[in-house]
Order: C-alpha cells, then sequence, then structure tokens
C-alpha cells in the first residue's frame, strides 16, 4: 500500500504533536501511506516549535533525531534546483519542489492558499488540508486508523474520547466521522 499514496507533509502540520503523532502513526507498518519531507521542512517545524511553543533546542533536535531514525527514507534531497520552476507562493516552493522531485502526488498542509491549483496541477499535485487527507486514509482503511488513534491513546494514558477530544482542535472534521462511525458502530 505504500507506493500508492505518497505525501509530503509541510511544516504546519509537524507542528502541533497530537497531530504528528496521528500521522506518523498511520506511517508505520502496515502503511497506510509514505510521508516525506525535507530537511527544510523540518527546520521550519523546529523553529515553529522553539518560537511559538517554547520547546527547547534541545527537545527540537531529539524529535529530528527521531525521525531520521524510524523514517529515515522520507527525506527528500536535491529538490533544489526545481524551486526556481515552481510558481506557488514563493515561502513555500521548496516544499512543491520537494513534492514533484519525489513523484509525491500530495502535500499535506493549512497553506493551501500557498498551493493554488494553477500552480500545482501542472505538475501532478495536490494540497490537501490534514483533515482531508486523514479522511481519506479513514475511508481506505478504518480498522487500521481506529485501531492507530486506540494506541496512540493508550500509550499516553488517555480514553479514545479524550484522545479524539485532543485531536479534534486539529482535525475537527476528521474526528467528527470517526465519533459518528464509533457512535453507530461502524468500526
Amino acid at each position: 500500500m505504500r507506493g500508492e499514496r505518497i505525501a509530503v507533509l509541510d511544516a504546519c502540520v509537524l507542528v502541533q504533536a497530537p497531530l504528528r503523532d496521528t500521522l506518523l502513526r498511520l506511517a508505520e507498518p502496515p502503511e497506510l501511506y509514505q510521508p516525506l519531507w525535507s530537511g527544510q521542512i523540518i527546520q521550519e517545524m523546529k523553529r515553529a516549535l522553539e518560537k511559538q511553543i517554547g520547546l527547547a533546542p534541545s527537545k527540537t533536535a531529539y524529535l529530528e533525531r527521531e525521525l531520521r531514525r524510524h523514517f529515515a527514507d522520507s527525506w527528500i534531497t536535491g529538490f533544489e534546483p526545481l524551486a526556481g520552476k515552481m510558481t506557488n507562493d514563493e515561502k513555500d516552493r521548496h516544499v512543491l519542489a520537494a513534492a514533484v522531485h519525489a513523484g509525491a502526488r500530495i502535500i499535506v498542509t493549512y497553506n493551501k492558499r500557498h498551493f493554488p491549483e494553477a500552480t500545482i496541477s501542472q505538475w501532478n499535485v495536490e494540497a490537501l488540508g490534514p483533515a482531508t487527507f486523514l479522511e481519506d486514509l479513514y475511508v481506505a482503511a478504518p480498522q487500521v486508523v481506529i485501531e492507530r488513534i486506540h494506541q496512540q491513546a493508550a500509550n499516553l494514558g488517555r480514553s479514545l474520547a479524550k484522545q479524539l477530544k485532543i485531536l479534534a482542535k486539529a482535525v475537527p472534521s476528521f474526528v467528527e466521522i470517526v465519533r459518528r462511525d464509533l457512535k453507530h458502530g461502524g468500526h
């Protein structure tokens, strides 16, 4: 299933720990998708975590080491020459260039306005919000998604309901679908 869905995760979706954790758990075997990022995306994430959330540089360095250790195949390099050919928002041209270079068809981002359709469709790339991306994964493998969120909750000493409440801050429409299905016994 890994080769069917390759997605570049933009820095903005990697900043929120609950969302990052959920996205990365869904990329663990059996993978629902292959996550990709570049060193530049990870540096943006680290800056945001340090400046906006106040994480110590030692903690963001640890996070980067863990990403390198657990997702060694997720790092995109060699895309830089393509960035000059991109016409989307200047601040995110490196993200689109990384996606094109890696053959990813999806960029998961909150900043969809930085990836106007007219600037990315020519590269056969689509920008999806994280809720839409998670909804697509859920439709493809609902049991796996529910199981991973259950594991996430258990690992953090939370109930599934509490974990969903926390996740709803980042991806409310996705959580609403999961809650509805759980309520109706669908999964």
